[in-house]
């Protein structure tokens, strides 16, 4: 009964203890990494500090990109830091120099080891000098010799052994990337709240040859050839009407249960613009954004946007929390209604649009003129990570839609 008492004391004393001596997260610059295949790490850096009312922020660095995570839950050595609009969370056990745990998102049952040390400015730790410079354009082919193949322009800037730059696709870019060239190899990272990327490649002057990862459910190869001429298929020209059809049409709800087609009053001779969008897709994100700016910028009653969300949440109580935490924090005034909620499959997305020839990217963008006719569907959206390409298109897109509410 003693050695019981003795016992049951030293663990109050120990509980104690730990209890009055909960760790505090030293403030400054972090190094987090992400375990993906093949024993390799994806690392990103954050910037930790308290505002006002002594809440923890965090800002995660890609690149010109700056990622903020302001929703941080604390309980004694358990952190949990939810993602920026996006579902997912990481959570773990932490010091006052370290955090353990995972990066997880629920819907889609995926659950990524996650560390993170303080102090750590390094994104990668630097090796043998670099052999090589790739800055320029790369023709790039991922899964080549595959059905599944697709290309890519790689867009890259190199300073020293550092790089920046990213990847375009037909449909879309693969974020803000940041790495280094180590001697005769190359190591790209992103971290957004959604996606982890992570790109590794072997280099000579003229050739690429590496590997994609996403996270640790996705891995396929790519090979790169300099091309500073190389362009993909214009964006317009992928997606469109199918043969027998001359309208858009559907009819989905929005949060309150109430369905919006495009044949209500609230939309008759305006010009309307469709987008078919997910609430945890990063490049919607990046349109849904540049959507609410030009509204605010452009304050005209005869155009209309009207978003259609396809969540791989798997209720639609959760699809629309999402829609509504989306709503809330970028101030989206248009209505996002639930077109399907317990997938993303583009296949099942296009049975509902049966119009459309495919659905072939998140987002895909249609315009409507004032008499209610298709005039053009971009596929696929290139945020700010494609430099010159956002600047070229943010002025396209304004041309095309004045020239509809201009007839």
């Amino acid at each position: 009964m003693a050695k019981f008492g003795i016992g049951v004391l030293l663990c109050i004393i120990v509980f104690s203890c730990n209890k009055t001596k909960d760790p505090l997260l030293k403030e400054g610059v972090w190094l987090a990494q992400l375990e993906v295949q093949d024993k390799e790490m994806l690392p990103f850096n954050f910037n930790l500090y308290k505002t006002e009312g002594a809440n923890y922020t965090i800002d995660v660095y890609n690149a010109e990109e700056v990622v903020k995570i302001e929703e941080i839950e604390l309980k004694n050595d358990s952190i949990r830091n939810k993602m920026p609009v996006f579902e997912g969370y990481i959570e773990g056990i932490f010091t006052d120099t370290s955090i353990t745990g995972f990066f997880v998102k629920e819907s889609l049952d995926r659950v990524v080891p996650f560390k993170a040390t303080f102090g750590e400015k390094e994104r990668f730790r630097p090796g043998n000098p670099a052999t090589s410079n790739i800055s320029g354009i790369w023709e790039t082919e991922f899964s080549p010799n595959t059905p599944d193949s697709y290309m890519a322009k790689g867009i890259f800037t190199q300073n020293g052994s550092k790089i920046k730059g990213t990847f375009r696709t037909t449909t879309g870019d693969y974020r803000y990337l940041e790495g280094l060239v180590i001697g005769d190899s190359i190591k790209l990272s992103t971290f957004d709240g959604a996606h982890a990327f992570l790109f590794t490649a072997k280099i000579t002057d003229s050739t690429l040859n590496g590997f994609f990862y996403s996270g640790n459910h996705f891995k396929e190869p790519f090979v790169g050839n300099r091309n500073e001429g190389f362009e993909l298929p214009h964006e317009d020209s992928l997606t469109f009407l199918k043969e027998g059809y001359d309208k858009l049409a559907f009819s989905f709800p929005d949060a309150n249960g109430n369905m919006v087609s495009l044949d209500q009053k609230r939309f008759n001779n305006k010009v309307v613009i469709v987008q078919i969008m997910g609430t945890w897709c990063p490049n919607c994100l990046d349109e849904t954004k540049f959507l609410v700016n030009y509204l605010k910028e452009n304050n005209n009653t005869d155009l209309e946007v009207v978003a259609l969300a396809f969540e791989y949440a798997k209720t639609s109580d959760k699809a629309f929390e999402g829609i509504n935490r989306l709503k809330e924090r970028i101030g989206t005034q248009y209505p996002i209604l639930l077109a399907q909620y317990g997938s993303s499959n583009k296949g099942r997305a296009q049975e509902k649009l049966p119009m459309l020839n495919h659905i072939l990217s998140y987002p895909t963008t249609i315009f409507i003129d004032k008499k209610s006719n298709v005039r053009k569907i971009h596929t696929g959206f290139n945020g700010p990570a494609t430099g010159e390409k956002y600047i070229l298109f943010k002025k396209e897109f304004d041309d095309f839609v004045q020239s509809l509410l201009n007839e």
